[in-house]
């Protein structure tokens, strides 16, 4: 007998809303069918062919699914979740106590995003230590993203989305939404939604070096040469304001700076800057005319808009366009979402407003961004002796050896720690250098509601599942794991 059961996939940003058939196969209960839930109001229907394979990492037998230790020959032994929180927390109050909580570091991956109980461990944990070495995903991915929310917005997770549903006018600049169904952009079905916006009269343009899968089905596709489109934004904004297009009063509130943006525009016009950029003057002001006079425009900047050398000023720019043609926070534009769960409440709450360059790297000086120090820096704060040196690390759900920069320099760095501890799924490039590996559940076998990622939606939406299986041998809730670190505190653990 097969039952039916509703879920959500948790292995991207769209978060699909899915309909699985839950019977026995193989000697054990598991996954026998996956279809997108037609009666998810967000997602129709829709899933990629992540979601059919979502079973296959519960059920994958090179998953860890009971606590490691590393031998002295580098492979790791199963040992019991006493031994191996007891070590833990000896070996990390340890460090703290002779070399001070900046010599304990943490790192954590994108995967804990889909965890609303490790988000909230991780926090728990990391406030417990009380360490200035805290890294993440975030300074590989959107940090620029929230630098111009908190620099603009006085909140770093205070993030504009592009309300698709109503939009007539998408610029896409260093994005592939088609592929990604949105980033920093919930928007399952991305490819139903790109559609809609051209069948009421709208228009999609993408700005991208490559022709990728978005820049095939939209109405233009202008290839840009890379790391310029801070000179692409300014000439845009530099004609908005000539031609007296400007309409910041339609935001509803003060703008502050208008006047100085349009100075410094002003000495980027579109026939200064366009061999630089590689699109032609007319063509960049003919871009910014429509833009700025469509009937509901947003600008969608994202990875490859991020990942350069002005990364921070091309998120603030593209912010400032919206905010000039008087888009932010209007219907059609860019607008605030307003979920069940109120992230940017819950932030200031927890003490995460956002904050810039309150301490810097050790080694590089390089300046912290939401408490958190660039992940491009961790290899060097590990090898570069002297006080405050990171003699002990600690990840959750990350990978940085092969997603960080110079992966291999990291790689080299993680074997001089003094002790390292996972919680992680796998023995991967980075959790094989780990002294302990924690194995926490995964997907279906925790209760799940997307905290993050609904906060992000291009439409309010909630929904939470049920877990539908229980945890795979040994594995525990990544909350339950952090707080047995934290409740009491490793140095208490210790001593008592």
């Amino acid at each position: 007998m097969v039952e039916t059961r509703t879920a959500t996939c948790m292995l991207c940003e769209a978060s699909c809303g899915l309909s699985l058939g839950i019977g026995e196969g193989d000697g054990a209960r598991k996954v026998l069918r996956v279809d997108g839930d037609r009666e998810d109001a967000f997602s129709r229907g829709y899933i990629c062919p992540k979601a059919a394979a979502l079973d296959d990492i519960r059920l994958d037998p090179d998953r860890i699914v009971t606590p490691l230790r590393r031998t002295k020959s580098g492979e790791h032994a199963p040992i019991s979740w006493n031994e191996a929180l007891d070590e833990s927390a000896q070996r990390l109050a340890s460090l703290l106590d002779t070399h001070g909580p900046h010599a304990v570091a943490t790192y954590v991956g994108n995967p804990l995003v889909h965890s609303y109980s490790g988000i909230l461990g991780s926090i728990l944990f990391s406030q417990s230590v009380g360490s200035f070495s805290r890294f993440s995903a975030t300074s590989a991915d959107q940090l620029p993203h929230m630098l111009a929310s908190f620099e603009t917005l006085g909140h770093q997770i205070l993030l504009p989305i592009p309300d698709l549903e109503r939009t007539n006018h998408l610029l896409i600049v260093g994005g592939n939404p088609l592929v990604s169904n949105g980033s920093i952009m919930t928007a399952p079905g991305m490819k139903r939604r790109l559609e809609e916006i051209r069948a009421r009269g709208g228009k999609v343009i993408v700005v991208d070096p490559r022709r990728t899968e978005t820049a095939r089905v939209a109405d233009e596709h202008h290839f840009v040469t890379p790391g310029s489109d801070a000179l692409l934004f300014l000439a845009m904004l530099d004609t908005i304001f000539s031609e007296g297009l400007a309409r910041p009063e339609r935001v509803g509130v003060d703008v502050v700076g208008i006047d100085e943006l349009a100075r410094a525009a002003k000495d980027f016009p579109a026939e200064r800057v366009a061999a630089s950029v590689g699109i032609d003057a007319e063509t960049i002001r003919r871009l910014a005319r429509e833009h700025a006079t469509a009937r509901g425009a947003a600008c969608y900047a994202r990875v490859g808009a991020c990942t350069q050398e002005f990364g921070g000023l091309v998120a603030w720019l593209a912010m400032a366009i919206d905010v000039v043609t008087g888009n932010l926070d209007q219907p059609g534009g860019k607008m605030f979402t307003t979920p069940a769960v109120d992230l940017a409440k819950l932030g200031s709450r927890l003490g995460m407003r956002g904050s810039f360059a309150r301490f810097r790297s050790r080694v590089r000086g390089l300046p912290e961004f939401g408490g958190e120090l660039p992940v491009a820096t961790l290899a060097e704060e590990i090898t570069t002796p002297g006080p405050k040196a990171i003699r002990a690390l600690v990840t959750m759900a990350g990978n940085p050896v092969s997603s960080a920069p110079n992966g291999p320099l990291l790689d080299a760095a993680l074997p001089k720690l003094d002790f390292m501890v996972s919680v992680d799924l796998y023995r991967n490039e980075t959790t094989r250098h780990a002294d302990v590996i924690l194995p926490p559940t995964f997907g279906l076998e925790r209760d799940h509601y997307d905290m993050v990622l609904y906060a992000f939606a291009v439409r309010n939406f909630a929904r939470f599942a049920e877990a539908v299986f229980p945890p795979r041998g040994e594995a525990r809730d990544d909350f339950d794991i952090c707080l047995l670190y934290t409740s009491p505190s490793p140095r208490d653990r210790t001593r008592s």
